[in-house]
């Protein structure tokens, strides 16, 4: 910013009321990473052929057509996640059973299912959890995917 005797001021950092600097995004994911144990494409994938894991993939429609599906996960945008899965929630998705729920988020790399879940747990889902690497990790360990395609327009099938 130029102040009008032609001097730049650099930006003030926002302090919180201790006088520290917030975390960064960096921090803030360790942070939210100890406070849960994260899964990998392959726990994953048995818990949920065993039944002991609802997967969850928030990744938009763009990158569920470009890269496909992951064949039995529930499908929820990242902006309805908390109404789709409170088990107390009028929106609840009917796979929302219950507080004890073991819940696997998916988002493309593992960075915004970690905040994700961290969110989960704050409602009372205390067994949720992310996927470390996310889409990216599941589809690279040769787990199943399907071809998605783009989504149909309104009324295309009449």
């Amino acid at each position: 910013m130029t102040t009008g005797s032609g001097r730049t001021e650099q930006p003030v950092a926002a302090t919180g009321s201790t006088g520290q600097l917030p975390p960064g995004i960096d921090e803030l994911l360790e942070r939210v990473r100890d406070g849960y144990e994260r899964v990998g494409p392959r726990e994953a994938y048995e818990a949920a052929r065993a039944g002991d894991a609802l997967l969850v993939d928030i990744r938009y429609a763009a990158l569920r057509e470009r890269d496909g599906l992951i064949p039995g996960a529930l499908v929820v945008e990242r902006n309805e996640l908390e109404w789709r899965l409170d088990p107390r929630g009028s929106h609840r998705a009917p796979e929302a059973t219950g507080h004890d729920l073991r819940i696997v988020v998916i988002c493309n790399e593992g960075y915004a299912s970690t905040l994700a879940a961290e969110s989960l747990h704050r409602l009372g889902l205390h067994r949720a959890t992310d996927l470390a690497g996310g889409f990216q990790a599941w589809r690279t360990a040769g787990l199943p995917v399907t071809v998605a395609g783009p989504a149909p327009f309104p009324g295309a099938d009449r």
